[in-house]
């Protein structure tokens, strides 16, 4: 009993040792001098250079701009040596540059365009001294470049002009102004917009003559199938349904709500979605998008849908004909 009650003691005698020997160390004190001030500082740690965060700072700063000089003189040498080796008769593109004082890129640039005569071997292009001494002989005439003068801006609109016409917010009407840098004016305290500019910017805004034959606005679903808005919406979603938006009203497509309602839609349909044409010709979409890009097919989008031109594809599809 007594002999395991000594060794016990002995055990924690030990483990407090070694905790004042670890308190000791994380406070010691060595007497440094500062890689950056030079002042006397006390330091913690025997890795410790400088007195403060701010020396720090600097060194690192000073350390950076010494290497870059060094990176500097290093490319001033080698252009150095570029330029001298440029008096050879033959020159690589890289000491046509240097001796021109142009880029490599722009050079080639010029190798491409046949503006300087070259030699193109097995990894190697020369340049030829005399040819580049020959270009300034006869040097064309310089011309100054004109300015390029911007037509006057005359025809404008009213920001009530633009929301009437196009059926756009306020707040739409000046980010999308804002992103498209389109030119404005203030006269007498009425801002006026270019006419041109809001034109080509609200060009899908415009209304189209086939809205009222090939889809139907909510008011014409509510009247027609005696449905409130809030499930023709829940319909529309549910059944995911073509819309597009013509101002600020909402339409669907005709033929689609037709079907979805179990009636035989009187129109032929110009198009194809996506999942029609994948089960029209047998092909997963990625082989239907590549024959749509690769012959330029027309399509469309409208919200997420993708619209195909329904005769370009049957024309692409059908079987060869011969006389």
């Amino acid at each position: 009993m007594l002999h395991t009650l000594a060794h016990s003691c002995t055990r924690l005698h030990k483990k407090v040792t070694v905790l004042t020997e670890i308190t000791m160390s994380s406070t010691i004190e060595i007497s440094k001098i500062c890689g950056w001030c030079g002042k006397e500082f006390i330091a913690r740690k025997c890795s410790t250079k400088y007195c403060c965060k701010r020396c720090s700072e600097h060194a690192y700063k000073a350390e950076k701009r010494k290497e870059h000089v060094a990176r500097c003189n290093e490319k001033a040498v080698e252009t150095e040596k570029v330029k001298q080796s440029g008096n050879n008769e033959y020159m690589t593109p890289r000491q046509c540059a240097a001796l021109l004082g142009l880029c490599v890129r722009t050079i080639y640039y010029h190798l491409e365009a046949n503006l300087i005569p070259c030699i193109r071997l097995k990894g190697k292009t020369l340049i030829s001294r005399a040819s580049i001494d020959k270009m300034f002989e006869n040097p064309p005439e310089y011309i100054k470049r004109e300015k390029m003068v911007a037509e006057p801006i005359e025809e404008f609109y009213t920001t009530k002009e633009i929301l009437e016409k196009f059926g756009i917010s306020n707040s739409w009407l000046f980010k999308m102004a804002k992103e498209r840098n389109i030119p404005k004016t203030v006269v007498r305290g009425k801002t006026l917009w270019s006419r041109k500019h809001i034109d080509k910017a609200l060009a899908d805004k415009q209304p189209t003559e086939t809205v009222a034959e090939e889809w139907y606005s909510v008011e014409e679903v509510c009247a027609k199938f005696n449905m409130s808005k809030e499930a023709v919406y829940r319909f529309v979603s549910e059944r995911k349904i073509g819309k597009r938006k013509d101002k600020c009203k909402v339409f669907y497509s005709r033929r689609q709500f037709d079907k979805a309602m179990g009636i035989e839609s009187e129109l032929e349909p110009e198009y194809y979605t996506m999942p029609e044409a994948m089960a029209r010709y047998n092909m997963t979409r990625d082989q239907i998008s590549h024959y749509v890009r690769t012959h330029d097919i027309p399509r469309s989008y409208e919200g997420r849908y993708v619209r195909i031109d329904r005769k370009a594809l049957n024309a692409l599809f059908a079987p060869p004909k011969i006389g």
